[in-house]
């Protein structure tokens, strides 16, 4: 009965705080889109090209227009969507794994082998994060793979650090001070005591990883360094809006000066010379 009113309660609170009902939604829509994309349920395809129908605006056919090469936007959206979901998700994944329980280890062995993980976590610090992960993908490949594996690497130190300082806190309770006096294994100690005790603060950790990794990826995609073309990426979508609408900008400012010229002469004025 506690359970349920306490359960209650945070609810009606969550219903409550505005940024978070818009949060869930965001997120809740982000994710329905990956998973429509990953059943393969486009409009059209992302990646085929038709030469007659380029820069095409909205319309009930092209939801959010064409591209440069007739591509639908919104399907292609949808594909970098999935794709960045698929890559965020994989790194945070191993970024969470292998950094957690090097935390763990090294809060509770301590000596040389917590050194070693704090130095190891404070060389990859002294990197801008965006740096390293281009540093690493140039290397490795531009697959998802080694996207996500860049993306890992440079989110493992966080990992480390939220699992490690609760755990230098939580050996030192009475209660994991019993159960080692009463003979518990080390193993029993980990997962039966100190891990339930620091997940709280991992799995804020997690969510918040989750969107910089999603940030990452698109930052990699746009810098020419993640998803290749012809695949869909949000980044690279990016990108070649950018050059597109500088592309565009450029041809209609003649135009515009021109138009604007046009109607101060019709005005009745004189045209000045220093703009002519």
């Amino acid at each position: 009965m506690t359970s349920r009113v306490k359960e209650k309660s945070w609810l009606h609170y969550y219903l409550r705080s505005t940024s978070g009902v818009i949060g869930a939604i965001l997120v809740f829509l982000m994710v329905l889109l990956s998973l429509i994309a990953a059943f393969k349920l486009y409009p059209h395809d992302p990646v085929l090209q038709d030469i007659e129908n380029t820069l095409k605006g909205p319309s009930g056919n092209y939801w959010f227009g064409t591209d440069q090469f007739g591509r639908d936007i919104f399907s292609r959206c949808l594909d970098g969507m999935r794709r960045s979901m698929i890559v965020s998700i994989f790194s945070v994944a191993i970024a969470t794994v292998v950094g957690v329980t090097l935390g763990i280890l090294g809060g509770y062995f301590g000596r040389w082998f917590d050194s070693v993980v704090v130095r190891m976590s404070d060389v990859i610090f002294a990197f801008p994060a965006i740096l390293l992960a281009l540093a690493i993908v140039n290397s490795l490949g531009n697959s998802w793979i080694d996207t996500s594996l860049a993306i890992a690497v440079v989110y493992t130190p966080i990992f480390i650090r939220v699992a490690r300082g609760p755990v230098l806190s939580t050996k030192e309770m009475d209660y994991v001070k019993s159960a080692r006096i009463l003979g518990f294994s080390s193993p029993r100690i980990l997962v039966s005591h100190i891990l339930p005790n620091v997940l709280a603060p991992i799995v804020v950790q997690i969510a918040l990883s989750l969107s910089w990794a999603i940030l990452t990826e698109s930052g990699l995609s746009f810098l020419g360094l993640g998803t290749q073309p012809p695949n869909a990426s949000l980044g690279l979508m990016v990108s070649d809006a950018q050059a597109g609408s500088f592309c565009l900008v450029d041809s209609r400012i003649p135009f515009t000066f021109y138009h604007y010229r046009s109607c101060w002469s019709q005005s009745g004025r004189r045209w000045p010379s220093r703009f002519t």
